[in-house]
């Protein structure tokens, strides 16, 4: 296999998803732009009681991205200066960096070697350390559910708030249960590589808590519940009324698209596991009764040799994530050496994403296995 023989396959084709609604989508901007309606119209509210709704909770407030919703999550929950946040290690910067706006000290509890999931046992051994435990930050990632039942059991035995990191979890279940309703808060994403994304940023924190929800969408609007009175310092995190009218067109696609990514992982798990190649496939726990695979992640030796390979013959990929964030230089002063979070940092060094889109086609799939295969018994 050579580079002149290669396809093009991106991590995420977002204009094969789009072009099919590409007519509904344009109606709905213009609506938008003709109604003049451009903050908190309309489409914001229906858009919060409509995923509100598919996720099983009673309020859902919108707001400027998946980090502010982790950030308003926080505050509504107060957790402030002094207050501990326990949380993974090996996600996306805003996890931890939303707590470190707070104020609060983020620490770090290894994963699961399997789902690269907050691990419980470790959880529970952290938290008889700290005096101080506000809340707990599991994050749902790649798609599939954290193990939530012991996590919310250690909260509720230490007095912590339970806020899911579902960023990239929206239509995800456990064991029966759609992720962002689990804990006392969830919040998801709309970045444009989600399952459910905009045409820009976009968040949403979701609960059953009404004086949480209530105190969530004051603090979006500089912590006002009346013009021009402020009970609470916030901050303006508002979804733009465009955004919510895009996404309420991809809604209703929203489970198609999910199932399609779990068919294109089943594909790759078929070949890939029937060719005896040295790769980690992902793993299902029996609690994750619904995986949305917002990523397809592998683990194999060299790889960053194997990710140029796949680059240099048309493939897209990516690594999430790098450098675990423990080991962030903006967390040095947190004291976390090398080695002290190894199952996370083993991750960072073999993991590698492959393209799941429900816009793959059957052929595509075999194609990248093809190249996984040449590569690993050239």
């Amino acid at each position: 296999m050579t580079a002149t023989t290669a396809k093009r396959i991106p991590l995420l084709d977002l204009e094969a998803q789009h072009r099919p609604l590409r007519d509904e989508l344009l109606r709905a901007m213009a609506r938008v732009m003709d109604s003049q309606h451009f903050i908190m119209g309309s489409e914001v509210k229906q858009l919060e009681q409509e995923i509100a709704a598919y996720t099983g909770v009673s309020r859902g407030v919108s707001c400027a991205s998946g980090s502010d919703a982790l950030y308003l999550a926080l505050l509504a929950a107060g957790v402030g200066p002094g207050d501990v946040v326990l949380t993974t290690p090996f996600s996306f910067f805003a996890t931890a960096g939303s707590i470190s706006r707070t104020g609060a000290k983020p620490v770090f509890v290894d994963i699961q070697a399997d789902t690269y999931n907050l691990d419980p046992e470790l959880l529970a051994e952290e938290v008889k350390k700290h005096q101080r435990v506000k809340a707990i930050m599991p994050v749902h990632l790649f798609g599939a559910c954290a193990d939530m039942d012991p996590i919310l059991k250690i909260a509720s035995d230490c007095g912590a708030v339970v806020i899911e990191d579902g960023a990239q979890s929206i239509g995800a279940e456990y064991k029966g249960r759609k992720a962002q309703s689990i804990g006392d808060i969830g919040c998801i994403s709309f970045f444009p590589s989600k399952n459910l994304g905009g045409f820009g940023d976009g968040g949403m924190v979701l609960t059953n808590n009404a004086e949480m929800a209530d105190k969530m969408a004051a603090l979006r609007l500089h912590g006002t519940t009346k013009k021009y009175y402020h009970p609470y310092l916030g901050t303006n995190s508002r979804l733009d009324t465009l955004q919510a009218a895009i996404l309420l067109v991809k809604l209703p696609h929203l489970d198609s698209w999910s199932a399609g990514r779990a068919r294109n992982a089943a594909k790759y798990r078929t070949i890939l596991g029937a060719a005896s190649l040295p790769v980690g496939l992902p793993v299902e726990a029996p609690y994750q009764t619904r995986h949305v695979y917002n990523q397809f992640v592998i683990r194999c030796p060299r790889r960053d040799e194997l990710k140029a390979y796949l680059q240099q013959l048309g493939v897209g990929t990516e690594i999430y994530y790098p450098l675990s964030l423990h080991l962030q230089p903006c967390y040095a002063d947190l004291g976390y050496a090398e080695g002290s979070m190894p199952v996370s940092e083993r991750a960072s060094k073999e993991v590698l994403a492959l393209p799941v889109h429900a816009d793959l086609a059957e052929e595509d799939v075999a194609y990248i296995c093809e190249l996984i295969q040449s590569f690993y018994t050239a």
